[in-house]
């Protein structure tokens, strides 16, 4: 959650995102709890986090409005994408992960067999938008400012300014943040977190809620692998440990190694999507 971000001060438009929470950062020494040797835990999980100024039963008040507020507007857009045939999928990283190269060979390949149109997610730019049209989908930018994630009434906005065929699949790249989108449903079928292999294979465990919520692993980058201190096992072993249901799927999007898999899989749930 968004407790100790700074999402909810205005954007550069003057715009407010909609966290009507309080944001201050005190580097007091005064808090947070001491676990194990060098080690300082300020709270574990949705709400557990410890702001000055900011009792847990009200920091717990506000997220829980926070997030009824997404979750109805997430409902609305999972009923209008089922209700047009459209499989939409969350694709949630760290920055840097190969998410942007991802999509664009994935709307490249499948060119003639999908109609995939595109939500782009970012502080700032139109850059990664502007790639995904030259790989040749239809893409809306989303600029979010300050804020760390995308939410469900951003996406509808996206959404109409689409206004995607029938059966088409939505390609949600969220902003690169693995810790916010995970709370954040969006009215997506499914999340789908790409792990890239120069980031380490105990990035499930350090971040567990995104991996926990998500229902795809891609693990990109595995052309680099020969030359990263990078253990692919414990890696998925780590992932299995947070969500022992999370479909696991190791790709290069340079080279292509493992695309077929995910095509498969891609196109399978997006022919039952429209199908529904």
């Amino acid at each position: 959650m968004c407790t100790v971000c700074g999402c909810g001060e205005p954007n550069a438009s003057g715009h407010a995102h909609e966290h009507d929470h309080d944001h201050e950062h005190h580097h007091h020494h005064d808090y947070g709890h001491h676990h194990g040797e060098g080690a300082i835990d300020y709270g574990a999980g949705l709400a557990g986090v410890h702001v000055p100024g900011l009792s847990q039963e009200r920091i717990i008040r506000i997220e829980r409005d926070i997030l009824s507020k997404n979750d109805a507007y997430a409902s609305e857009n999972r009923a209008r994408l089922k209700a047009n045939g459209n499989f939409a999928l969350n694709f949630v990283s760290s920055p840097g992960s190969g998410k942007t190269t991802l999509l664009a060979r994935t709307i490249a390949d499948l060119s003639g067999k999908l109609i995939i149109e595109v939500i782009e997610g970012d502080q700032q730019t139109a850059n990664d938008a502007e790639r995904i049209r030259k790989a040749g989908a239809r893409a809306v930018q989303i600029n979010t400012g300050k804020g760390c994630h995308l939410d469900a009434h951003m996406v509808g906005h996206a959404l109409d300014e689409l206004s995607p065929p029938q059966g088409a699949v939505i390609f949600i790249e969220n902003v690169g943040n693995l810790v916010c989108p995970a709370a954040f449903d969006l009215g997506e079928a499914h999340k789908v977190v790409v792990l890239s292999v120069t980031e380490g294979e105990d990035k499930p465990l350090k971040y567990p809620d995104m991996f926990a919520a998500s229902d795809l692993m891609l693990v990109n980058k595995a052309d680099l692998a020969p030359h990263c201190d990078f253990d692919l096992a414990a890696c998925k072993a780590n992932a299995l440990r947070i969500n022992p249901r999370l479909t696991i799927l190791t790709v290069s999007a340079r080279t292509g190694e493992g695309l077929a898999a995910f095509y498969g899989w891609l196109e399978a749930n997006a022919a039952l999507a429209a199908a529904s």
